[in-house]
């Protein structure tokens, strides 16, 4: 056998290359601090920046410049407090800036908003706390859950993306935006979400660090998945396939690409990777230190995941990939 025949010559490697990342595969997120004027760069993620209302639409026109497809919005509001009631306000930080992308963009991007209240709650967890149990109370926050995604819904969001990892979300979720007249509104589940150490520097981003006292955990490991268990990773996907969500995830993606690839091997819906911020700054780090060739190893990474099965990517590197890709 001699396989070096296909690799000789760079338009031969290119006919028979069996995995490609489009920009049509790209998804921005983008931070939102109410009361910033213009744009605040995180220290753990050079390059990434939190956006004030006055200048968040510049980074929304960039990604539609550069062929960027959908952004997804995370919030930093002023008030923050015990169940995320910023969150729940149809005048409330997420909504005036769906309302705003929409009026000045249109149709030309995707909006998804990633729905959960660590961002707008003073103890920095998912939902409402039960004070008995130490940790999220599931049903309560369901309950908050379905009001915030009818906000969403009704601010125009194209796409809604439960993140806190409550249990029978999807359902509750698809019931309330059904009943309101929201069935054409597609839900990506973060249904395989780990209670990872990749994610410090969103907590700096988001502002969204856990508190943690006499009645709370100072991690989230009580309701996101164990880090060890590859079995309960696809069940929670096919659970939520079963409950109406549109599109699964796995987060992060770099440590689990046999989940990757398990889930994609087990279901028909699509699946979206979150190449997380920890993920980011390892590579932004090592680049900058000049030990890495950034562009080559963004490259690989990103194309690593769909190798694996991903059919989309949330990724912080969005817009530099977009940038080489044609």
């Amino acid at each position: 056998m001699n396989l070096r025949r296909l690799r000789l010559n760079s338009n031969i490697r290119d006919l028979v290359r069996e995995t490609y990342v489009t920009k049509n595969d790209l998804i921005m997120p983008v931070f939102i601090k109410e009361g910033l004027d213009g744009k605040n760069e995180i220290k753990s993620m050079p390059g990434i920046y939190q956006f004030g209302e006055n200048a968040f639409l510049d980074e929304v026109a960039e990604c539609i410049d550069l062929g960027i497809k959908a952004v997804i919005l995370f919030g930093i509001p002023k008030l923050k407090d015990s169940c995320g009631s910023d969150a729940l306000d149809e005048e409330g930080l997420i909504a005036r800036s769906v309302r705003k992308i929409k009026e000045t963009f249109g149709d030309k991007i995707a909006v998804i908003t990633d729905l959960c209240f660590c961002e707008f709650t003073d103890h920095g967890h998912c939902g409402i706390i039960n004070p008995k149990l130490k940790t999220v109370d599931n049903d309560a926050t369901l309950e908050i859950s379905a009001k915030q995604a009818i906000v969403h819904a009704k601010a125009g969001a194209d796409m809604i993306a439960p993140s806190g990892m409550m249990d029978n979300i999807i359902e509750t979720l698809r019931n309330a935006l059904d009943s309101e007249g929201y069935k054409h509104i597609p839900i990506m589940s973060y249904s395989t979400k780990f209670a990872s150490a990749f994610y410090g520097p969103f907590r700096d981003a988001a502002e969204s660090a856990p508190v943690a006292n006499e009645f709370l955990p100072k991690d989230r490991k009580t309701y996101q998945m164990d880090v060890a268990n590859a079995r309960e990773a696809l069940l929670e996907s096919l659970i939520d396939e079963a409950e109406g969500a549109d599109i699964l995830m796995v987060k992060p993606g770099l440590a689990f690409m046999d989940i990757i690839k398990t889930i994609k091997e087990n279901t028909l819906k699509p699946l979206c990777v979150y190449n997380v911020s920890g993920e980011y700054s390892m590579v932004k780090a090592a680049a900058l230190n000049g030990w890495m060739d950034y562009e080559n190893l963004m490259m690989e990474i990103l194309l690593s995941f769909k190798r694996a099965g991903a059919d989309m990517i949330i990724s912080y590197h969005s817009k530099d990939a977009a940038k080489l890709l044609k």
